[in-house]
């Protein structure tokens, strides 16, 4: 089993996770974080530190939607280890839907 950031971190990214995780398989991209699958060690220390709840196992049928991204992205981002700013409107975007149609980016973030 492996961990895996959904659609829930987009816009929201607080980066909680990061600081518990103890392997840093986090990986940044401009507006969310994903885990790497082949590096998480299923600990679930970061799960219960995400505020918008967008950590799920993969063994969650929700997850089943996310792993690929995860491993795509996390392939191409950077590596993240430290907590960063989230962004300022985060609690904005907290709870919102359909924020991957709406502003996923494949972008890099700025790593740390």
């Amino acid at each position: 089993m492996t961990y895996v950031v959904t659609e829930a971190c987009i816009k929201c990214k607080y980066m909680d996770c990061v600081e518990v995780c103890p392997v840093d398989c986090f990986y940044e991209g401009e507006n969310m974080l994903v885990i790497h699958p082949d590096e998480c060690i299923d600990c679930g220390v970061c799960e219960p530190e995400c505020p918008p709840e967008a950590i799920i196992p993969d063994s969650d049928a929700a997850a089943d939607d996310w792993l690929e991204l995860n491993k795509e992205y996390s392939e191409a981002w950077p590596n993240i280890n430290r907590k960063g700013e989230s962004p300022a409107d985060a609690d904005v975007h907290r709870g919102e839907a359909d924020k991957y149609k709406k502003y996923f980016s494949d972008k890099p973030g700025a790593g740390s």
